[in-house]
């Protein structure tokens, strides 16, 4: 916290019905042949094959399973397994089978290296397996394997490999004769989705995004009555649109045994061509965000005009809430030094001018703004976009720091950017216990405003030792720390173009885990290019990786500039 303000085509996982079904479905069994021999069907024969039941029917090594929400190739569940010490994160199942018969074993895994495989089939060495190294995206594996003449049970497992990174299965299927095992039942038509919405268009395209469904494996997404698109996940962008155009759209639920009613229309017209920038920058690849002090704590008193010019964000700092939930006011402190609003107002136009946003800050320490409804929401943002067009501001900084309600925040800034248009610039300072799992609030929110989100500059300081992605503790104030954690941003679902790390600028900025310029610049190398690593290396390189975030450019200003000094240049630097 900020604690010195002192003011596929066949989906699986589920039960299916084979196309020896086709002719005898209401009975279960198809005639083949003169003879009118019966044979039953082809189903899944695996149990909780989507996870949607948690780790029910399955087990792991070493307590290495878990059941994550996110990321999922279908429906709600899917399995994180973390391979750790001398052991690699084999999650198993006991799965009936018919003696003589030939399944096809396939699953759909993402992460780490992932093995799926089968034992104890009664044929051959006894053991099928398949296997991927790291795969960013889900991926299908997918094996077969004949069963002996007295085997009635497999045990179909998964696993990484030693000391390598988390790896995810989903949509696991042991397709083939049903072994009497009762397999998961047979899908049924999803339910229509809800909270259909619209982000902000650009000339040509509008993100939308919508509540997720159970049994769902996919979502079919209609721009005026016409299929515009298919796709896995709750959120999508129409494109190929034409400018200054309303569109309705509307989205519809579906998996293998159909499609749901399409969902209420919701409508969006597209901005017109060469409008929306305003005077507002525009955000580079790679930047740096520093929060200015509207108050004095004993730090360097700045006016905006002295903010040092490595900084491309400038985080005013605070907004004021009001009697009103959810309404914003900013109060500017005579203790800064200004002589009038007007000056003031005039630093931030002439920062503008020169290629920086200038943007709000809501919350700190002893900050706190509630929006826990559709009223109090629609009083942020509109008191929010009165605060842009009366001092500058070109965006907003959501530092909340007291809990958030992330179904009435994600509402409160879809409507503000609604109305500031597609240039606004939406920052995140959460603490690092925010950022943890993709269950929290925080995560939520930022994963639901993901298409006009610009940079979370998680707060890594005041906060002890954490997990970081490997599922290992670190401890802060070292470059594990903050690699270690900003990966859990990135493997949660965030862009790493929407990953920074945020640091104290002394060490009297933060009451405890300040580090030193050469440590984040070597955490920034280690995200990016895969050098300066300590103990803890990602799997893979995330070039795009936002920048970083300090407090505050008035305690850079304390210290002699030190941090903007060696983190500004090196950021902007970055490939």
């Amino acid at each position: 916290m900020h604690v010195d303000r002192t003011t596929t085509a066949r989906p699986v996982g589920r039960r299916l019905l084979g196309g020896a079904l086709a002719l005898a479905v209401g009975s279960g069994l198809a005639l083949v042949g003169g003879a009118g021999t019966a044979l039953a069907a082809d189903v899944n024969n695996a149990r909780n094959a989507g996870f949607e039941n948690g780790l029910a029917n399955w087990s792991c090594s070493a307590g290495s399973g878990t059941a994550v929400a996110s990321p999922t190739h279908g429906g709600t569940g899917a399995l994180k397994a973390l391979p750790a010490g001398l052991d690699n994160a084999k999650c198993v199942q006991t799965v009936a089978v018919k003696p003589n018969a030939t399944y096809t074993l396939s699953a759909w895994v993402q992460g780490g290296y992932a093995y799926l495989g089968a034992s104890g089939t009664g044929t051959g060495t006894g053991t099928v397996s398949t296997w991927t190294p790291d795969s960013p995206s889900w991926k299908q594996l997918t094996t077969t394997f004949t069963t002996g003449a007295s085997t009635t049970s497999v045990e179909v497992f998964t696993h990484g490999w030693y000391g390598t990174a988390a790896y995810f299965v989903d949509d696991v299927s042991v397709y083939g004769p049903d072994g009497g095992g009762t397999p998961d039942p047979d899908p049924v038509v999803p339910a229509t989705p809800a909270g259909l919405a619209a982000g902000t268009p650009t000339t040509s395209a509008v993100p939308l995004s919508w509540n997720a469904v159970s049994g769902a494996t996919s979502y079919k997404v209609y721009k005026d009555g016409a299929l515009a698109a298919t796709v896995s996940g709750t959120s999508t962008t129409v494109t190929g649109l034409t400018a200054d155009t309303a569109y309705s759209f509307q989205v519809a639920a579906a998996n293998a045994a159909g499609e749901s009613a399409k969902s209420a229309a919701v409508s969006a017209r597209t901005a017109k061509t060469g409008g929306g920038g305003g005077d507002n920058p525009a955000v580079p690849k790679h930047a740096v965000t520093g929060y200015w002090q509207n108050f004095d704590n004993g730090a360097a008193k700045q006016k905006l005009r002295d903010v040092q010019d490595a900084y491309d964000i400038i985080a005013v700092s605070f907004a004021d809430s009001t009697a009103t939930p959810g309404q914003i006011v900013f109060n500017l402190d005579p203790a800064v030094g200004y002589a009038s609003v007007a000056d003031f107002k005039a630093d931030i136009a002439a920062k503008k001018a020169a290629g920086k946003s200038v943007i709000i800050s809501v919350g700190g320490e002893k900050g706190n703004v509630t929006i826990n409804s559709d009223a109090s929401a629609t009083a942020f943002a509109n008191s929010a976009y009165a605060l842009f067009q009366e001092y500058g501001f070109n965006g907003i900084d959501i530092d909340l720091e007291h809990g958030i309600n992330s179904t009435y925040l994600i509402k409160a800034l879809r409507q503000l950017s609604a109305k500031a248009g597609p240039s606004m610039v939406l920052t995140m300072a959460p603490q690092t216990i925010d950022m943890q799992n993709t269950g929290t609030e925080y995560f939520k929110t930022a994963l639901a405003v993901k298409d006009i989100l610009t940079v979370v500059n998680t707060q890594y300081y005041n906060s002890g030792s954490m997990l970081g992605c490997d599922g290992k503790v670190y401890s802060q104030g070292s470059v594990d720390f903050l690699t270690a954690l900003a990966c859990i941003q990135i493997q949660g679902g965030l862009d790493p173009s929407q990953v920074g790390l945020g640091v104290p600028a002394s060490t009297r900025g933060a009451g405890s885990g300040y580090v030193a310029p050469s440590v984040v610049n070597s955490a920034l190398d280690c995200l990016t290019k895969l050098t300066g690593c300590g103990t803890f290396k990602p799997a893979q390189a995330w070039p795009t990786l936002r920048g970083a975030m300090t407090w505050s450019t008035n305690w850079d200003a304390t210290a002699g500039n030190a941090w903007s000094n060696a983190v500004g240049p090196h950021v902007h630097g970055l490939p």
